[in-house]
């Protein structure tokens, strides 16, 4: 599958604020939002007015590189939002919550979603005790993803629970740090879900 393998940090200048790509490196100076606050390109230092369109495009730009997903599959998750009961747009992030990686992401277990996708795929994560290495895994409650048994002892996992050990959980997930694992408790609301994403723009852009 074809996947963006440019600098990260473009990304993130391109939508003017930080996607946190990068793990630690986004908040230090090293950082190049803070750094060279404009986007990238020979143009990038141009203001313009954006249209209507233009916002709408940013913001579903924006929430696709957030969490690494590509257009068609982004484009899917929107049209199994839109068939689910509820806000068609909180329903969207719901779905983006619960991937694989983005858990593993939030649980503490990665530095940064890039390097969750990546674990995930190198068989490093179990759910209920079953092998799952697809990143677009999606979780439901009750759901227990924990480190596989082979990597508890890997110097890459205990540098990487020990950096993120002061991280904020998120309400919907519990983690219980002594076996390495966490559990997907409820799939979260709109208000525990802290991405700066206007939802509302993405569903009129699919909507026209």
């Amino acid at each position: 599958m074809a996947r963006y393998t440019g600098p990260s940090c473009k990304l993130c200048r391109r939508e003017g604020e930080k996607l946190f790509l990068k793990g630690e490196r986004c908040y230090t100076d090293k950082c190049s939002v803070g750094r060279r606050g404009y986007a990238p390109g020979q143009h990038g230092q141009q203001r313009r007015k954006l249209s209507e369109y233009g916002m709408q495009l940013r913001e579903k730009q924006k929430a696709r590189r957030f969490y690494g997903v590509l257009e068609k599959q982004f484009r899917k998750y929107f049209d199994m939002a839109t068939n689910m009961k509820g806000v068609t747009g909180e329903n969207l992030l719901k779905l983006l919550e619960s991937r694989m990686d983005n858990v593993v992401y939030r649980l503490g277990f990665a530095n940064s979603r890039p390097e969750a996708r990546q674990l995930v795929k190198h068989n490093h994560f179990t759910v209920n005790g079953k092998k799952v290495n697809i990143p677009s895994y999606l979780l439901n409650p009750g759901d227990v993803v924990a480190v596989a048994e082979k990597s508890k002892n890997s110097e890459k996992i205990k540098s990487i629970v020990e950096n993120t050990s002061g991280k904020i959980i998120p309400g919907w997930l519990e983690l219980d740090l002594d076996n390495l694992s966490g559990k997907v408790v409820t799939l979260p609301s709109r208000e525990e879900i802290d991405l700066p994403v206007k939802e509302y723009l993405i569903v009129e852009l699919y909507s026209k």
